[in-house]
């Protein structure tokens, strides 16, 4: 590990072209970076001469992007290195969840193996922060978190990470309150739960409880919520009350609130400004079978919006790449982002909101101080990184390379 070295001929996006005020492309500069301690601590332009003896690398022209975050995996579920299948007809959510369990205690492949490939997969995408949901049930207890725990701590230096304690069988159902506080204690960060009405057949007592176990534990919240329209609706409004009560704002999150995508615009207007009164964010994993919330309409009425991958390869789904870029390239395809800042600023929901340029299109990344997390890609812009899934040239995290190579 270098305390600190230089990075030569990045191209960084340093402003748009414009025709007659219509933006025609993005304008880049070549630059080198000094990398000290982790963080970027000076830009010289590429034709300037570097007069010290620190070690170089040679990003070879390729454009730096702000480094990836998964905000949304299952690293204890998925099925990566082991043989093909299929997934197999369900007649309810309460079958899959059996199958999942059955699973769970059959594989020959250790969910440590299984994760692994996963973070591997992540970091050559360009991904140096995820958050994983863990499986909590009394018949596992603490197993699989402890057994992902291994695999993270394998990439200790390698990326940074959080642990949603999951009760995937329902908080209630399952009975798995005290599991969740134990999880809490042994590592998690943040409470998790699934469609309070249907799964737990009870929506009160169940995000009351989610709420009272982040609160006393000092935890944040990531709720799976699948239920649709008006039910879902009111699940996010009763959320959003407990969460001001508990003074949570901005440790909260709702996944996949499709019913955000089902109600009408007038509606989930009134709704966003609801949720960016609580601090309540929303993660989408941009499902092409689904309705999802509209990103744009949420964003820009203050409500933090983030993409993850979701399920890679389980008993829930045969597909997903593990490749977050991909996942932002689907979001801008399905929503009709073909211009350069409309893809450009799409790159916004896997970076944590930051992206190269700002809204009128002004130099905003890197900036001297700046976290040396970047992936460098093999595209002219972040437009076409998000619409060409551009190949990933490689990961750094804090000024090391840590997937691909340099010379």
């Amino acid at each position: 590990m270098q305390s600190a070295l230089w990075l030569t001929n990045v191209r960084l996006e340093s402003g748009l072209h414009t025709d007659n005020g219509v933006v025609t492309g993005t304008e880049t500069e070549l630059c080198h970076l000094l990398i000290r301690d982790g963080r970027i601590a000076d830009k010289i332009p590429a034709n300037q001469a570097i007069t010290d003896d620190l070690p170089r690398l040679d990003a070879k022209s390729n454009l730096a992007l702000p480094s990836f975050i998964e905000k949304h995996c299952h690293l204890d579920k998925t099925l990566l290195g082991s043989k093909w299948r299929p997934v197999t007809p369900a007649k309810h959510i309460f079958d899959r969840l059996d199958e999942e369990k059955r699973l769970h205690a059959e594989h020959a492949v250790s969910i440590a193996e299984r994760a692994s490939l996963y973070l591997e997969t992540a970091l050559r995408s360009g991904v140096t922060h995820v958050r994983t949901h863990m499986d909590i049930y009394p018949e596992a207890g603490l197993k699989q978190m402890e057994e992902v725990q291994k695999a993270l701590q394998a990439f200790d230096g390698k990326l940074t990470y959080e642990i949603v304690a999951f009760p995937q069988q329902g908080l209630l159902r399952s009975q798995s309150a005290g599991l969740v506080r134990e999880a809490l204690r042994s590592g998690a960060s943040l409470v998790g739960g699934v469609d309070p009405a249907t799964v737990d057949g009870d929506l009160e007592k169940s995000l009351r409880t989610m709420v009272e176990l982040a609160a006393s534990e000092g935890a944040g919240i990531d709720l799976h919520l699948h239920d649709p329209d008006h039910l879902g609706l009111f699940t996010l409004k009763r959320l959003a009350s407990l969460t001001r009560d508990a003074g949570l704002a901005g440790k909260v999150a709702v996944s996949h609130a499709f019913c955000l995508g089902d109600i009408p615009a007038g509606q989930a207007e009134a709704a966003a400004d609801m949720l960016a009164e609580a601090g309540i964010g929303i993660i989408t994993s941009v499902p092409m079978n689904r309705k999802f919330p509209p990103v744009r309409l949420l964003q820009g009425r203050g409500v933090s919006v983030s993409v993850g991958c979701d399920n890679v390869f389980d008993v829930w789904s045969p597909f997903g790449t593990g490749d977050i870029l991909e996942r932002a390239g689907r979001l801008a395809e399905i929503s009709g982002w073909v211009n350069e800042q409309a893809l450009a600023q799409g790159l916004q929901y896997i970076t944590g909101g930051v992206t190269p340029l700002d809204a009128e299109g002004r130099q905003a990344w890197p900036r001297i101080g700046d976290e040396a997390s970047l992936a460098l890609v093999d595209a002219s812009c972040s437009a076409e990184a998000v619409a060409r899934k551009s190949p990933r040239v490689a990961t750094l995290f804090r000024g090391n390379v840590v997937a691909g190579a340099l010379d």
